[in-house]
């Protein structure tokens, strides 16, 4: 794990956010969790997170939120 960073905000983050972030970790992991348990293949899986994070990036670089 020597090779892994921890990536920190510039600014300290609030407790609210810090608490949202956790909760979303948690549920696409519980996510992640019923799906593999469902039977769904680890790559689809993972293609569609990646599907989701490639959308919202859009959003992110054309403003279009």
């Amino acid at each position: 794990m020597s090779k892994v960073a921890r990536l920190r905000h510039a600014l300290p983050m609030s407790p609210d956010i810090n608490a949202a972030v956790a909760d979303l970790d948690k549920a696409i992991a519980d996510a992640v969790d019923a799906a593999k348990e469902a039977g769904l293949p680890q790559g689809l899986i993972v293609s569609l997170l990646h599907g989701h994070a490639h959308a919202q990036t859009h959003q992110m670089v054309t403003n279009d939120h």
